[in-house]
């Protein structure tokens, strides 16, 4: 148990969990925490990171940092998707083992696990068939970050966890179009195509100027009507018009969602309560940390502690943590439930041209449950929780 005064660093912290894990820290009395912007810490600079650990040293480390998206994104940007994620996963990891970071956490993604895994998804289903093509880089990354930190632990004795949260969302999700994921894309969709409908420019200019699309902010909106047009052909381009919105896929894909403030709780109750040793179900384990020498060197000679030099522990793999509600609904029901909660009255079309991603991502949260913690957030009341979060930030 990290002791309240512990140093943590959250990396990531302005973001969907890292904000929402840095809130809960605070609520529970941890409030030596620390954060730094992208601006501030670029997680892929290798000698930035180790300047950074040099003058904090942290005693905990939350790894909430990661470059997403949806399909579009994941299409598109296959190079950033897995070179980005990988850089930043080696530098904070590397970097916490050698200044003796007592605990890490790193957070995945359920995307790791094969495009035709047995449903729901085991822990144990990671690396049995092909990955999903859409998003093979991110996946591949993520599956690189959590083998990391189960070979520090079962080389070097160290305390590292691995998280792979379900789909996310909550407050400070990313609404921006060209880069959201399903639900807030969605419902920025809706809201945008009722006001569009109910010639509600003001509000538009506020949406667009908050989170331009293509580089088409509000401006003029509200008097220029060559500046309307301008947006509302912009708008178009992401299936949004006049009471009517396109989305991508057939709508039957089944999804799984979990509030991101119930994945800050659960990534909070499993730093502060669960060990590597408690993962593997195996009392006996060494979880003795080896870190710097005392002359700053870190030795990489140490066998004690070794899971692979001890033969009667066997294969240890699939470490990880799956966190998620184990409940799920189609995407076109998702549509619907985010329709009734928008107000909106419009119509709502699938594009089957468009490709639907895996079609089916349950989790088995067995192992989650049997650590002791349970999602508390049900979706319909996530949904309304999400919009009324939306509009308040405009």
């Amino acid at each position: 148990m990290l002791e309240k005064n512990s140093k943590i660093y959250v990396a990531g912290h302005h973001g969907l969990v890292g904000s929402a894990i840095w809130n809960n820290l605070l609520q529970r009395g941890y409030t030596n925490l620390v954060g730094r912007s992208h601006k501030e810490l670029d997680l892929t600079d290798q000698l930035a990171v180790r300047k950074f650990f040099d003058e904090e040293q942290p005693d905990a480390v939350v790894l909430a940092a990661a470059f997403v998206g949806g399909i579009m994104a994941n299409s598109l940007y296959r190079a950033d998707f897995i070179m980005q994620n990988m850089k930043m996963q080696c530098n904070v990891i590397s970097e916490s083992y050698a200044h003796g970071v007592k605990k890490l956490l790193f957070l995945g993604s359920t995307c790791i696990y094969p495009k035709n895994a047995p449903q729901p998804m085991r822990e144990d289903a990671l690396l049995t068939s092909p990955l999903e093509y859409t998003n093979e880089e991110y996946a591949i990354a993520k599956i690189a970050g959590l083998k990391m930190c189960e070979s520090y632990n079962l080389q070097y004795g160290t305390n590292y966890i691995a998280v792979m949260p379900t789909n996310l969302y909550g407050p400070n999700d990313n609404f921006h179009l060209e880069n959201s994921h399903v639900m807030p894309a969605m419902m920025r969709k809706v809201y945008l195509a009722k006001l569009i409908h109910d010639g509600e420019w003001e509000a538009i200019q506020r949406d667009l100027d908050m989170r331009p699309v293509e580089g088409v902010n509000g401006s003029g909106l509200t008097v220029n009507g060559a500046e309307r047009q301008k947006a509302l052909e912009i708008l178009a381009k992401y299936g949004i018009s006049d009471n009517k919105v396109v989305l991508w896929g057939t709508g039957t894909p089944l999804r799984e969602f979990l509030w991101s403030e119930d994945m800050a709780d659960a990534s909070v109750h499993i730093l502060l309560n669960v060990d590597f040793k408690d993962v593997i179900g195996i009392e006996k384990y060494s979880s003795v940390h080896y870190g710097a020498s005392t002359d700053g060197a870190v030795d990489r000679n140490h066998s004690a502690g070794r899971g692979g030099a001890i033969p009667s522990l066997g294969e240890i793999r699939n470490c990880h943590i799956n966190v998620g509600t184990g409940k799920e609904l189609t995407i076109r029901e998702l549509s619907e439930l985010v329709v009734k909660t928008v107000g909106f009255e419009g119509t709502v079309e699938f594009d089957t041209t468009k490709p639907d991603g895996t079609m089916r991502k349950l989790i088995d949260v067995t192992k989650l449950h049997s650590l002791g913690w349970m999602h508390k957030v049900e979706i319909e009341d996530g949904v309304r929780k999400l919009f009324e979060w939306y509009k308040q930030a405009l």
